[in-house]
């Protein structure tokens, strides 16, 4: 997991010479002018530190065999339109009682290994008062977090986006650890139909990077989900150049 974020971090990105002759756009490059050269090696060695047994751990029991992954990190707003479809109010403790169905479902630990959070669920409790992190590891499911802060429009790209949450990054990190979380997730986006553009590229992978090589730092597993945005109108051809 380390190895992995050290070498995106020992790497950039770096445009060709042909991207900035006049009367080009940022749309026109394709992949073949992108291209990673590695800096000047150095002595440093990212290390997950005092959490480096914990961390492997943690890793192989939401890998075990024949369970999965449980998403329940939707936003409010989301939750609140699963809520308004059975005639039911936005409220926080509609919410809590919407998610204690969802842990407490019989027999859930057999088929799930770990529960990604929202924030406001990992802090919160089920309708009779349990922790939902302490009924999670009852079930040996392990409880994780969405740390990213969501997409905002990237500037100088072709209406393409990044993600933010990097800021604050470590002592969120840290407060998520203590509340019992082990594992995290950060979900960016490429968008290919906006081209994609090596800015953007660039700005997913170094962001994807900087947040795994955090949370591991704090004890934290880290789930590198990448998004590949297929919508809009093209051909298979644009997506094979």
């Amino acid at each position: 997991m380390a190895s992995a974020s050290a070498s995106l971090l020992k790497s950039s990105l770096v445009l060709d010479k042909s991207e900035w002759v006049k009367g080009q756009t940022l749309r026109q490059p394709s992949a073949s002018v992108v291209r990673c050269n590695p800096t000047t090696p150095s002595g440093l060695t990212i290390r997950a530190g005092s959490y480096a047994d914990e961390l492997v751990k943690t890793a192989k029991t939401v890998a075990s065999p024949g369970r999965g992954i449980l998403a329940m990190d939707e936003s409010n707003a989301t939750c609140g339109k699963r809520l308004a479809s059975i005639g039911l109010e936005n409220t926080e403790a509609n919410r809590q009682a919407y998610r204690t169905l969802l842990v407490t479902v019989p027999g859930l630990g057999q088929y799930i290994s770990g529960a990604i959070l929202l924030e406001e669920t990992l802090y919160q409790s089920t309708t009779d008062g349990r922790k939902i992190v302490d009924v999670l590891l009852e079930q040996n499911i392990v409880p994780g977090i969405k740390v990213d802060k969501g997409l905002v429009p990237l500037a100088g790209s072709n209406d393409e986006s990044w993600c933010q949450g990097l800021d604050g990054l470590a002592s969120r990190s840290a407060a998520y650890y203590e509340q019992g979380a082990r594992f995290a997730k950060w979900r960016t986006v490429v968008s290919i139909p906006n081209g994609p553009s090596a800015l953007a590229v660039k700005e997913a992978a170094w962001g994807l990077a900087r947040y795994a090589a955090i949370a591991q730092d704090n004890g934290l597993v880290p789930i590198v989900s990448q998004r590949s945005c297929l919508m809009g109108s093209m051909v298979l051809i644009e997506l094979l150049k």
